[in-house]
């Protein structure tokens, strides 16, 4: 095949998707995966076969594209502030499938409740939470502020949650997890004096999901969870073997103990975490490392052997879902073979 391309390993993303809903099963929590890793409709197939209550969106934009594709279940996890055309295009989503939205303080509520008018009882309403990623959410003790708020407007509260994103740290991912929890607890407590029932207490990042329970928590979020990443692999939560998705690349120069390969920016994207070793991960090549990207270029050097020109070459982004949003399509593999090519649907759907 032509590179660069995306390739999904099916046996290994089966056994990943397995994997998750056993062990949050086994902590007595839901799974609501976030669809934005994967932006594909078979992909969230496989997700609610095996037992997913329902899909996590980013956007209005990935909501509709997961309603117009059969799920009816959504969850769009982040504060919107709604345009007019925005509150027309939820509220027609909402008319053919179950909508959870998010709202972070007073006004954030009020302002909802103003753009969806006579809508506003199509959705229900969890109050965003920050645990100590410091992004967006509120203080858990106020929590019941901004529920009582969006309830006094009109808003159906049905509880709390967070994203624990600081627990994208080797050292962190343990502690954000507990910060979580404790956050939860707090907000729910903060309801519940409000006499509103939290009866969703909503959480959970794939690095931390291993430590999250359903004492407090009732239901868990993780994205990266299908594929894994090279973020994950640095982390310490998986092993090689666990990567489902990688790049294709060709060797198209070779100089000394460097390499260049056809996939740059573009493709894998320009994240690069303090605690990851380049700009990617070759699982093929361990003495090799992604030292620079140009748009359509890799230039990777090696202690090991440098491939011949033309040879073709896996590559693991660090954050698997900027790849997934750089492409059409992911070519599913079966015993190293193409077996099937799946659209992104949710690509570019970022409003």
């Amino acid at each position: 095949m032509d590179t660069p391309y995306v390739a999904v390993d099916l046996a290994v993303l089966r056994a990943n998707i397995a994997a998750m809903t056993d062990a949050t099963g086994a902590a007595g929590l839901s799974l609501r995966p976030h669809a934005k890793t994967h932006k594909c409709a078979q992909i969230a197939g496989m997700q609610r076969d095996a037992g997913a209550v329902g899909l996590t969106v980013a956007t209005i934009g990935e909501a509709e594209a997961f309603a117009a594709a059969g799920f009816d279940d959504l969850f769009i996890a982040y504060p919107l502030y709604l345009s007019g055309t925005k509150a027309r295009r939820l509220a027609d989503v909402a008319a053919s499938a179950a909508v959870r939205v998010a709202v972070d303080s007073v006004e954030g509520a009020g302002a909802m409740a103003s753009a969806l008018g006579a809508d506003r009882d199509r959705v229900e309403v969890l109050v965003e939470i920050d645990s100590g990623h410091h992004r967006t959410g509120g203080e858990p003790t106020r929590a019941g502020e901004v529920a009582q708020a969006a309830r006094d407007h009109g808003l159906r509260v049905v509880g709390v949650f967070t994203f624990p994103g600081h627990g994208y740290s080797p050292d962190a991912r343990m502690a954000a997890a507990h910060q979580e929890r404790d956050a939860i607890a707090a907000a729910a407590d903060a309801l519940a004096a409000r006499d509103i029932e939290p009866r969703v207490r909503s959480g959970g990042s794939t690095p931390t999901v291993e430590a999250a329970t359903g004492d407090v928590l009732t239901e868990v979020r993780p994205g990266v969870y299908p594929f894994n990443d090279a973020q994950q692999f640095h982390l310490g939560r998986i092993g090689v073997d666990d990567i489902a998705l990688s790049a294709t690349a060709t060797v198209v120069r070779r100089a000394g103990d460097r390499f260049v390969l056809d996939a740059g920016s573009k493709v894998l994207g320009t994240e690069r975490p303090a605690y990851v070793d380049g700009f990617a991960l070759l699982p093929d090549h361990p003495g090799a490392r992604v030292v620079a990207l140009s748009e359509h270029h890799a230039t990777v050097e090696t202690t090991g052997d440098v491939p011949d020109l033309g040879a073709q070459v896996r590559v693991v982004p660090n954050h698997v879902c900027i790849t997934v949003n750089l492409v059409d399509e992911l070519v599913v593999t079966e015993g190293g073979r193409a077996v099937d090519r799946w659209p992104v649907i949710g690509r570019g759907a970022n409003a």
